[in-house]
């Protein structure tokens, strides 16, 4: 028997938490970027519509990003149109990544109506993983942005490195702040806040939101984006409701990492993080058995067991 079959995790909610939360899946594209070999578009297709099947409502799709730099995505032209009827037939949002305006235009030539970009808060992720300057970067985005907004897509933007950085090291909260009002000022709608490598504690996730509050970026427009190489993803997420953050980013099975920064291990696994909602009381609209089956089945694809730990334990499979 599971053990969601013998009423757990027990409900007990915490004050002062939001009463749902909406996780914005990212295994389908920041999960299968980083696996050495090529998913078939048809796998990646199904995968998609599992995680829909599953009850998520936002999932990243695909990357628009060059193939020469991305090679495991390199089918989004093919994968794009094989789910993009989830959008119409059962409101779930496809959003797909965009480096700049020739990959919006990929993008909206398939009718993506969600576009995310990809900033960073440190110089040296940003020259590593963009070529650029942080400056530069934020001005290559800026017609991204405006030509979005003014066919009415959604704009959403990762910022990468905003609690510490490998070359680096500590990133000063003032930095990551200037980046997130850059990105609100040309008009973004979102901002995913990125823990790259791992290493935010608590205390931290706290900071950097306060700040961001106090320099007018409302919490609405936040979500938290955790890598869990320290064990301590859960721990921040908690902190990150308890600001009032409501958007969290994770990956089936706790797939993904990122190919630019070689110290960062996979993200957040969808399971843990619903396991642990659904033990506060707050509402996802995930099922968590089909959830799994979805997560040990792409398992069984890649050929080694999924690292959720929630997975594991109602899969019963070390």
């Amino acid at each position: 028997m599971s053990t969601p079959e013998l009423g757990l995790p027990m409900v007990v909610p915490a004050p002062d938490l939001p009463a749902r939360v909406r996780i914005y899946e990212v295994g389908a594209r920041d999960g299968l970027q980083n696996e050495k070999a090529t998913v078939p578009t048809e796998v990646k297709a199904e995968f998609v519509r599992r995680l829909a099947d599953s009850g998520l409502t936002t999932i990243e799709a695909t990357s628009f990003v060059h193939p020469k730099w991305v090679p495991q995505l390199a089918d989004a032209e093919q994968l794009f149109p094989l789910v993009s009827d989830l959008g119409r037939s059962s409101g779930v949002h496809l959003p797909v990544l965009v480096p700049n305006e020739r990959g919006l235009d990929r993008a909206l030539a398939l009718g993506a109506r969600h576009v995310a970009l990809f900033a960073s808060a440190t110089e040296s992720f940003a020259k590593a993983n963009l070529n650029r300057t942080v400056d530069e970067s934020l001005a290559m985005f800026e017609p991204v942005v405006s030509r979005a907004k003014a066919d009415k897509v959604h704009v959403r933007s990762y910022i990468s490195m905003c609690f510490g950085d490998p070359w680096e090291g500590p990133v000063p909260i003032h930095q990551v702040v200037r980046v997130c009002k850059a990105l609100m000022d040309m008009g973004c709608d979102e901002l995913s806040l990125g823990d790259t490598i791992g290493v935010a504690t608590p205390g931290h996730v706290h900071a950097l939101l306060a700040e961001l509050n106090e320099e007018g970026v409302p919490t609405s427009a936040l979500g938290v984006h955790f890598h869990d190489t320290y064990g301590q993803a859960l721990t921040n997420t908690l902190a990150a409701l308890q600001h009032g953050v409501t958007t969290v980013d994770a990956s089936a099975g706790g797939l993904g990492g990122c190919p630019y920064a070689k110290s960062a291990t996979g993200n957040l696994a969808t399971e843990d993080l619903v396991w642990m909602l659904q033990g506060l009381g707050i509402d996802t609209g995930v099922d968590l058995a089909r959830l799994t089956a979805t997560s040990v089945w792409m398992a069984e694809r890649l050929g080694r067991p999924s690292p959720s730990r929630t997975v594991k334990a109602l899969s019963h499979k070390e």
